[in-house]
Order: structure tokens, then C-alpha cells, then sequence
């Protein structure tokens, strides 16, 4: 059977604005292992979220990933507690992007996208 990947609108809460995100869902270890590597292009408004069972510590690392992304770490109840930017990596050895916390889901976007759409920390996440 072919590992389907789900897709969802998220919102995020920023004061009064609300914007809307299209993610696919990374929620088993094969689907958040591979992320968003091989891939050419990200629709504008559009990105991956990572579901993890438990709060984890630990980084994101771009390897084979092809264009640059910004991550968001959220905790259990879909606060960002911290923004990352990260460049595509083809070597063998890539660098590691750690958010020095414990977090429960990421979202990867285009580079930029949070700023762009004034997205910061505190900022909440409707996942459901």
C-alpha cells in the first residue's frame, strides 16, 4: 500500500489576523523521516507538519532537502515557541537545526513564510 500523506487546514493566530496553511501530515516515523526531501517546489501558502506522539527534544536536518525552508516548533497546545531558518543540504553530511527545546509539532514552509506573514513566537496554531 502507498504511504498516502494526509493534507489539513491549519490556522494561526496572530491578535486579530488569522492565516491559513495548507500542511500535509507527517505523523509516523517514515513520513516525518523522509519530510519534505526531494521536493522542488512549495506551493506559496503551503507546508509540512510533523506530529510527534510525545513532546520530543532533538533537531530537523536538511538532508536531500532542495529549497529552504523556516520551521516552527510548537508545544502540546500549538503555541510557536521558536522560528528557525534552514538551507537545502545535498552532501553527505548536513547540519543539524536545533530548537534547544522540547516541542510536540513543527511546521516546515517556504523560507520566509513566517516573517512574511508576520508569524512569531506566541503566535497560536488551530490544528484541529
Amino acid at each position: 500500500m502507498k504511504n498516502i500523506i494526509k493534507r489539513k487546514m491549519i490556522k494561526i493566530l496572530n491578535g486579530n489576523k488569522e492565516t491559513r496553511l495548507t500542511v500535509q501530515v507527517a505523523d509516523t516515523q517514515r513520513k516525518r523521516d523522509k519530510g519534505l526531501m526531494f521536493v522542488r517546489k512549495l506551493p506559496e501558502n503551503e507546508g509540512m507538519l510533523f506530529v510527534f506522539s510525545e513532546e520530543i527534544y532533538g533537531g530537523f536536518w536538511m538532508k536531500n532537502t532542495l529549497i529552504p525552508l523556516s520551521i516552527a516548533f510548537l508545544d502540546s497546545a500549538g503555541v510557536i515557541l521558536k522560528i528557525l531558518d534552514m538551507e537545502p543540504c545535498i552532501k553527505d553530511i548536513c547540519p543539524i537545526y536545533d530548537p534547544e527545546i522540547s516541542y510536540h509539532y513543527a511546521i516546515e514552509v517556504n523560507l520566509g513564510w513566517f516573517e512574511k506573514n508576520q508569524i512569531k513566537v506566541g503566535d497560536y496554531v488551530m490544528l484541529g
